[in-house]
């Protein structure tokens, strides 16, 4: 019974040896282990590029504004302000027809449509990304403290009531008459009640979010409040952001096209694509000029859509309920 007993323990000392070995630590292969290569940016990216029109269109709104920045200093260029002759004559060349001298033509005075234009297109976009800019900023730091803090929903409410009943036009209309005709003051005016739609939206968004549990929690351990703003709250309106950005930009340069028709826009000198469209519009009855018409149109059609849908995209893209 010893012989067998002493047999037994000797297989399982050999056994214990052959099938149980002490595991060697290896602390960077465990936080490799650990870690996640996720990113909400490049997961954002790779679904706005699924949509192939949203690409095309994005594609094609950076060559118009690289196109944009660089014709000045293209060669063979002409001057958008500069009125020029007709050789032959010696008077000036209004309204000729497109071709190899005059890309797009002349206007009624002499000057290249080509280069007014590209400028105009310049102004424009010069207009809708400032305002575009400045409500985003003013709009979601109105639309958090709104939202998220219950002492100033009371005061900033009466400010939106009253910005909100005064209209649009009015203010733009006003400011035009109060200060000289320029790119500023017509910014000014946009921006004056631009932010009002976007406080709105993120106020809302905010009322939704601010009770629920992870953000009491952070108020518990005494998390400050711009923090839970930053970091809990505002992420999750990426996609109303983007959109509303987006949107403002084309709006900006409906306005601009608006206030010219009305006559009090930018002045005559200073090339914009309301400029061009208003004085394309008064020939529109002609069929040798509906060309003056129709190429700042044109521009200005291609911006505003591609922007529109670029928004959309890029705004379901970026929306969280869309990441894992």
């Amino acid at each position: 019974m010893g012989i067998y007993t002493k047999e037994i323990s000797n297989i399982s000392d050999k056994s214990s040896e052959q099938l149980f070995q002490f595991a060697v630590s290896d602390d960077h292969q465990a936080e490799e282990t650990a870690y996640s290569n996720y990113s909400y940016w490049q997961s954002t990216w790779k679904s706005f590029l699924k949509n192939r029109v949203a690409v095309f269109l994005l594609a094609l709104v950076l060559i118009i504004v690289f196109f944009t920045l660089l014709q000045p200093y293209l060669p063979g260029q002409k001057s958008p302000t500069e009125i020029y002759l007709d050789e032959q004559t010696g008077s000036q060349a209004r309204n000729i027809a497109p071709g190899s001298e005059f890309w797009f033509g002349t206007n009624s005075i002499g000057q290249d449509l080509w280069s007014r234009i590209w400028a105009g297109t310049r102004t424009s976009l010069l207009i809708g990304f400032v305002v575009a800019l400045v409500e985003v900023v003013v709009g979601i730091a109105i639309g958090a403290m709104w939202g998220f803090s219950r002492k100033l929903e009371a005061p900033i409410t009466q400010v939106y009531y009253i910005v909100e009943n005064i209209p649009t036009t009015i203010v733009l209309i006003l400011m035009s008459y109060i200060l000289r005709p320029s790119i500023s003051t017509i910014i000014i005016a946009m921006c004056i009640t631009g932010w009002v739609e976007m406080a709105r939206f993120i106020r809302n968004q905010i009322v939704i979010l601010r009770d629920r549990e992870y953000n009491l929690a952070s108020k518990c351990l005494g998390t400050p409040s711009y923090r839970i703003i930053l970091k809990n709250l505002l992420p999750y309106l990426i996609s109303i952001i983007m959109l509303r950005m987006s949107l403002a930009i084309p709006f900006a340069i409906g306005s601009e096209v608006f206030l010219t028709y009305i006559g009090l826009g930018l002045p005559v000198s200073e090339p914009s694509l309301g400029n061009l469209i208003n004085e394309g519009r008064v020939l529109m009855m002609s069929p040798d000029l509906r060309y003056q018409l129709f190429f700042p149109s044109i521009v200005l059609s291609v911006i505003t859509i591609a922007f529109y849908i670029i928004g959309n995209a890029f705004a379901d893209a970026a929306d969280p309920k869309n990441h894992v």
